[in-house]
């Protein structure tokens, strides 16, 4: 009786779990991370009343495989709400995707960057006022439309060199959701509207966007407008997973070698090198100087350990030292000579 009672009860115990897991909003469980998000410029907004929804992996149960959900722009549901992108997840060794949702604050999307205003958390391209958008040109692509309502505003942004997918786990993104993102995410919101599935639909339609096809970097990145993949305002992807060419680092200039002054002279500048092992011998003072002798490459030492050095040249000469002077006295009386016949 017990067990039947239990078995009767499991359906109430599902349906009671189902509100906790839909304010989750948790979708997808995958064992195998996204990939990274690949780069692609921004197509110009098609009208006034729109706003952009970034691009993002998505999975197919059917395919086995990750596809790319292009970034297009999408008309508001309500005046005063802004999008809440989906991200990805790490839960242990799986991977959860948490679906976005309108509402009139921006919650907690990972910490991941998906550019053009969505830099990791809250949305830096626009807000709501008197029942309008006012765009941030710096991040937004008004390109020709007829909007007045706009502004500039520079930002700041720390971008790391990847573009990472997903939050936690080995290689995510390490933000936590703040009070009033968590508020956000309880607050009354609306899911993806009809024009957003049918560009899920879309994409995951075409076998060009699934990652075994296009390695990363999908044909078509983004959209002017949901579902419209071919024509004016689609864009390609520039190249998949970095923002910059890192992996393609320039090798480094060999160091040129270090000199010493010595060898930066001139060589009619430089001193004869010094012959180890051979005394230097020193010039003659008596001898009239004389141009420098050209120097001679130093002799291995294996050959100048057995040289003997050159003796001394012997000393000139002495002269001669003077005869002693003899005075009249000491000097030999002279011969007489004979007297004349």
């Amino acid at each position: 009786m017990k067990l039947k009672h239990w078995i009767c009860c499991c359906p109430l115990v599902l349906m009671l779990a189902l509100p906790a897991v839909a304010s989750a909003q948790v979708t997808v469980s995958v064992q195998v991370a996204p990939p990274e998000l690949p780069v692609y410029d921004q197509p110009p907004i098609p009208g006034d009343g729109y706003l952009w929804t970034p691009g993002y992996w998505a999975w197919s149960d059917d395919d086995q495989d990750y596809y790319w959900v292009p970034g297009t722009w999408v008309e508001a549901p309500e005046v005063g709400y802004l999008w809440t992108p989906g991200y990805w997840g790490a839960d242990g060794a799986a991977f959860l995707w948490h679906a976005g949702y309108w509402g009139p604050q921006v919650g907690f999307y990972g910490g991941v960057n998906y550019g053009y205003g969505y830099v990791g958390n809250g949305y830096e391209g626009g807000y709501w006022q008197g029942g309008h958008v006012y765009y941030n040109r710096a991040v937004s692509n008004i390109g020709g439309a007829r909007i007045t309502n706009v502004y500039n505003k520079t930002v700041i942004n720390n971008v790391t060199v990847n573009r990472v997918s997903y939050n936690g786990g080995n290689g995510g993104t390490r933000a936590a959701p703040t009070a009033a993102e968590q508020a956000a995410a309880q607050a009354r919101h609306i899911a993806a509207t009809p024009a957003q599935r049918s560009q899920e639909q879309t994409a995951r339609g075409n076998p060009s966007l699934r990652v075994s096809a296009n390695h990363g970097s999908p044909p078509i990145a983004a959209t002017a407008r949901p579902g419209a993949f071919s024509g004016a305002g689609v864009v390609t992807a520039r190249h998949a997973g970095t923002m910059s060419v890192v992996g393609a680092q320039p090798r480094p200039n060999p160091q040129p070698r270090q000199t010493s002054p010595e060898q930066q002279r001139a060589p009619e500048q430089r001193a004869a090198p010094e012959q180890r092992g051979v005394p230097e011998r020193a010039a003659p003072e008596q001898r009239a100087p004389s141009p420098a002798p050209r120097p001679e490459a130093p002799r291995p030492e294996t050959r100048q350990e057995n040289v003997q050095p050159r003796p001394a040249a012997p000393p000139h000469p002495a002269a001669p030292p003077p005869r002693p002077e003899q005075h009249p006295a000491e000097r030999p009386p002279e011969r007489e000579r004979p007297p004349p016949h």
